[in-house]
């Protein structure tokens, strides 16, 4: 019968589209699961990025840290010297101006000395010369009474 062959003619076709959306179906299903995996990919790719960013932006501060702590270091140091420095050119202005002053006592002292030295001579000087005109005196007045 002819008409029998062609319906199983259509059951065959019938299977075939079966067929076809089964493949379809599947194709679906790959592109979804292909959809997801380049998802996950890119979260991933995205987080790494974040987190090499956060990483990058913690060595920074870090360094800046460590730069301000550096230069705070050396200022105090900077500092410490200056003020060393001024400390010992107090202490040479000091030490200076003592010596000069011990030098204007001992100036002062030996004129002073000198000074008396001098009278004194002087002093004594006159007392000789005294002493001269009363013997002489004497010698007078002893001729006198002769």
């Amino acid at each position: 019968m002819p008409g029998g062959k062609k319906k199983k003619k259509k059951k065959k076709k019938k299977k075939k589209k079966k067929k076809k959306k089964k493949k379809k179906k599947k194709k679906k299903k790959k592109k979804k699961k292909k959809k997801k995996k380049k998802k996950k990919k890119k979260e991933e790719e995205e987080k790494e990025e974040k987190e090499e960013k956060e990483e990058k932006e913690k060595k920074e501060k870090k360094e800046k840290k460590e730069k301000k702590k550096k230069k705070k270091k050396k200022k105090k140091k900077k500092k410490k010297k200056k003020k060393k420095k001024k400390k010992k050119e107090e202490e040479e202005k000091e030490e200076e101006k003592e010596e000069k002053e011990e030098k204007e006592e001992k100036e002062k002292k030996e004129k002073k000395e000198k000074k008396e030295k001098k009278e004194e001579k002087k002093k004594k000087k006159k007392k000789k010369k005294k002493k001269k005109k009363k013997k002489k005196k004497k010698k007078k007045k002893k001729k006198k009474k002769r």
